[in-house]
């Protein structure tokens, strides 16, 4: 459980500081951003703080101690916004640049599957703390 629980929040860390540090220039607008987004990629200027402050909130569900569902939902939007940034370069024409997706797309999958492994295992510890002390040492209820 300690190995997982390091490991999620080693990935979780790094994948949730790519991602508001791709944020925070979306919703400031900055120059980068729109000459990216806009100038290379064509999406409309009006889109660009909308995208940062929906990984800004994707990153606050994640990061935060909130509801498992949720947190679903935020890791597969983070997920998308990473697919679609993706798929962006390569329609612009900028394939060259696809290969470093591949960081914050595998940062994304590791950070999900040990949040699910560390849900797992604290599930199963629950489950185990929880069990009545009769069924606990093997011996049968008594009705």
């Amino acid at each position: 459980m300690k190995k997982t629980n390091t490991l999620y929040w080693i990935f979780t860390a790094l994948f949730c500081m790519l991602m508001l540090g791709s944020a925070i220039p979306d919703v400031l607008s900055q120059p980068e951003a729109v000459k990216g987004m806009h100038g290379e990629l064509g999406y409309p200027q009006y889109f660009i703080p909308f995208i940062g402050v929906a990984k800004v909130l994707g990153v606050l569900a994640v990061l935060l101690p909130i509801n498992s569902r949720i947190k679903e939902w935020a890791y597969a939007g983070l997920t998308f916004d990473l697919v679609g940034a993706t798929f962006s370069i390569i329609a612009s024409g900028s394939a060259a640049k696809a290969p470093f997706m591949l960081m914050p797309l595998t940062l994304a999958v590791l950070a999900y599957v040990f949040y699910r492994k560390k849900q797992a295992a604290s599930n199963s510890v629950r489950r185990k703390t929880t069990m009545p002390i009769h069924l606990a040492e093997g011996k049968a209820a008594v009705a």
